[in-house]
Order: C-alpha cells, then sequence, then structure tokens
C-alpha cells in the first residue's frame, strides 16, 4: 500500500471534521429556531405519533440541509459557509411565513394530523431549500 497516498488523502480530514460538525450544528440551530417560530409543537406531536408534524418538520430540515450542503461543498472558509447557512436558514423562516400567509390554518392541521398539511409545508420547504440552492453561485 502507498503510505504516501494514504497521507495524502487523509490530510483533509481534520477539515472534512470541522466543516461536519459545524454543518451538524447548523441544523440544530435551524431545527430549534424553526421549532421556536411555528405555533405547534412538533417534537411533542412526533411522540403522539402525528404524522403531518413528522413529515412538515422532515420537508423543513431537508429544505434547510440542501442549500447547507451546497454551501459547505463551495465556501472557501468557515465564516463564508456560516454565512450562506444563515441565508438558507431565513430563506426557510419567509417561506414558512409566506405559506402561514396565504394558508392561514396551516399550522393548525398539522396540529389536527392532517396529513396533506404536513406534505404541503414539507414540499415548499424542499422547493424553496432546492431553489436557494441553486441560486448560490461561487
Amino acid at each position: 500500500m502507498n503510505t504516501g497516498l494514504l497521507t495524502y488523502s487523509l490530510s483533509g480530514i481534520g477539515a472534512h471534521l470541522v466543516y461536519f460538525w459545524l454543518a451538524c450544528a447548523a441544523v440544530a440551530v435551524f431545527v430549534a429556531i424553526y421549532v421556536t417560530v411555528t405555533p405547534h409543537h412538533e417534537f411533542r406531536l412526533i411522540r403522539q405519533g402525528n404524522t403531518a408534524a413528522a413529515i412538515s418538520l422532515g420537508g423543513a430540515i431537508i429544505g434547510y440541509t440542501i442549500p447547507l450542503a451546497k454551501s459547505v461543498a463551495q465556501s472557501e472558509s468557515i465564516p463564508e459557509m456560516l454565512l450562506w447557512g444563515g441565508v438558507a436558514l431565513v430563506a426557510q423562516l419567509v417561506a414558512y411565513g409566506i405559506t402561514r400567509l396565504i394558508l392561514p390554518q396551516l399550522s393548525s392541521h398539522v396540529d389536527e394530523g392532517k396529513t396533506a398539511s404536513g406534505i404541503f409545508l414539507a414540499a415548499i420547504s424542499v422547493a424553496i431549500g432546492l431553489l436557494n440552492a441553486a441560486a448560490m453561485t461561487e
């Protein structure tokens, strides 16, 4: 085995771990903020078996993580990655707010376990995440 190649291959492990754990922390921060902003209590509802809440929160996490992953992949520094992660967070919160303005009963429907509302909210989150990631240029 070529130890030089192995050494070279592992040389980026430190940066990988830093970016990975910062991205994981960013997802945790996003979830904490998102569940604070929404009037329904996602974790309580999920514990009770509310599928609409699980789909809705899962979609929001995916919708946030897509542009965050793009940010990790293309950023040249940690501050730049965190900046774009912040942009992604704001985009998700704005999308949720606009969706609530258009459909004011959305959160109460998620609370009631209406799966259609959870799926729609998840779809909005993922769509915004995809568009946000695509708009991030190098």
